[in-house]
């Protein structure tokens, strides 16, 4: 009896043995049902096809090509070279059944997203990811010429299309390489081409203050800077109404008292989209409450270290509406010298309901202070991580923080200090017990089997 075939293992053999020869491969494209563009396309790309890739894209039957959740390391690098390379440029008259369609191309990675979108109709492109913002999007475009003017005389000779990308500007001659194709490819189509970059990194500022002079800035909706002066991000800002998260690390600033610093708070107060704020090295003593209140009330995670927080700031924080139902706070790196945790307390019962993530390393956190905490501590039901490595804790608290945490069912992830006494000089480099931090290991192990919280990691970093 014939062994029956699951017919999912039946197309990927086929294609596999389609992909063996290449040029059969590639000529086997105008003939080939489009909906096995699909599942030819990721296989292709897995295995590093370049010809077959180049060939697919030039017909693509779709409207839109998405790399999504496909792996790009450094081999599959070339591979969308190659694919921005063989993007055509559609000419307005498109009508044929078998010509090619694709007018956006995403070679973005990681995001949630099907290799094309799902077609709804044919007078329009449909595509749930295609550019939203900027005046040159197809959306827009295509919306201007249906309320203007729909002669043929008034339109372009070719359709609008959109290149979807994500950048880091680190002035590496990899990455120059890459937006000198991209910038190329723009000034193929005439015009006709918008890249549209949403992640945008920039990893000092003087790499990137000519690249910025050609992007548009109003599509970006993650933005990442490390070494700046204030004074050029306010630059940036002034462009950006939608960002999604932004991320800033060592940033220069005369005065927060001055003009630049109340410019930054004004362009932050028009991101009402913004979810994620992180701000590492940024020197805020004494004016986090400046900064809180220009924030949206929907702000979901939020890193400060590094940030000089004072108790004054701390105070604030725990009375903002700004911090109502974060899911992650990040408070590492800033001593809290101070004896009262009021403030600390306050801020972990209004989080309660919300908070996923906390991150309180090298806080100079006393056993007295984590005694004080630990009751909130408990309330936040959905906690999943909690870190609080390099804070002078003893033995019997960690024993303690342990019997308190280990009913929080969701809780996974425990990232502990060494206790005290397993250093000779707390926090010396040379002078930790290797044999006391194992008993340390051991013991709490064991107190987690007893708890029956075999699914609770608890990690620890030595140097």
């Amino acid at each position: 009896m014939m062994e029956e075939k699951d017919p999912s293992s039946l197309l990927d053999l086929a294609i596999q043995s389609l992909l063996s020869n290449e040029p059969v491969a590639i000529h086997s494209l105008e003939e080939i049902p489009r909906e096995l563009f699909i599942p030819l396309f990721s296989a292709a790309f897995v295995g590093g096809y370049r010809k077959t890739l180049t060939a697919m894209v030039k017909i693509w039957p779709f409207t839109c090509l998405h790399i999504g959740t496909l792996s790009v390391q450094e081999p599959q690098r070339e591979l969308l070279k190659a694919m921005v390379e063989s993007f055509q440029f559609l000419p307005v008259q498109n009508s044929a059944s078998r010509s090619p369609k694709l007018r956006i191309l995403d070679v973005r990675q990681g995001i949630d997203c099907r290799t094309t979108c799902p077609e709804f109709g044919i007078r329009s492109p449909t595509c749930f990811h295609g550019c939203t913002h900027s005046v040159h999007s197809i959306l827009k475009l295509e919306s201007q010429c249906t309320i203007v003017d729909s002669s043929p005389e008034s339109q372009p000779s070719r359709q609008p299309m959109e290149l979807l990308v994500d950048l880091s500007l680190d002035g590496t001659s990899r990455e120059r390489e890459f937006f000198a194709l991209l910038l190329n490819k723009v000034e193929q189509s005439s015009g006709s081409l918008h890249l549209c970059c949403r992640d945008l990194q920039i990893d000092k500022f003087s790499y990137a203050r000519n690249t910025l002079k050609f992007l548009d800035l109003a599509c970006i909706h993650n933005l990442a800077v490390d070494q700046a002066s204030l004074g050029d991000i306010t630059t940036l800002l002034s462009h950006m109404v939608h960002l999604d998260s932004l991320s800033l690390s060592k940033i220069t600033c005369r005065s927060l008292h001055g003009k630049v610093f109340r410019v930054f708070l004004s362009y932050l107060g028009r991101m009402t989209c913004l979810k994620e704020l992180n701000l590492s090295s940024f020197s805020l003593t004494d004016h986090l409450a400046s900064l809180l209140r220009a924030l949206p009330p929907n702000l979901d995670f939020l890193y400060l270290p590094f940030c000089d927080i004072s108790y004054r700031d701390l105070k604030f924080l725990s009375q903002s509406p700004q911090a109502t139902h974060l899911k992650l706070l990040n408070l590492s790196n800033n001593a809290m010298y101070w004896d009262d945790c009021g403030p600390l307390q306050i801020l972990l019962q209004k989080l309660s309901d919300t908070l996923q993530h906390l991150a309180i390393n090298h806080c100079h956190l006393t056993d007295a202070a984590l005694a004080a905490i630990l009751p909130a501590l408990t309330k936040c039901s959905h906690l999943c991580v909690i870190s609080f490595v390099s804070n002078p804790i003893s033995m019997p608290m960690l024993m303690r923080v342990l019997h308190y945490l280990t009913p929080l069912m969701e809780l996974k992830y425990v990232i502990y200090p060494i206790p005290l006494h397993c250093y000779e000089q707390w926090h010396v480099h040379g002078s930790l017990d290797r044999q006391k931090l194992a008993d340390v290991q051991a013991q709490l192990k064991a107190m987690l089997q007893a708890a029956k919280r075999s699914d609770m990691n608890w990690i620890t970093y030595s140097q």
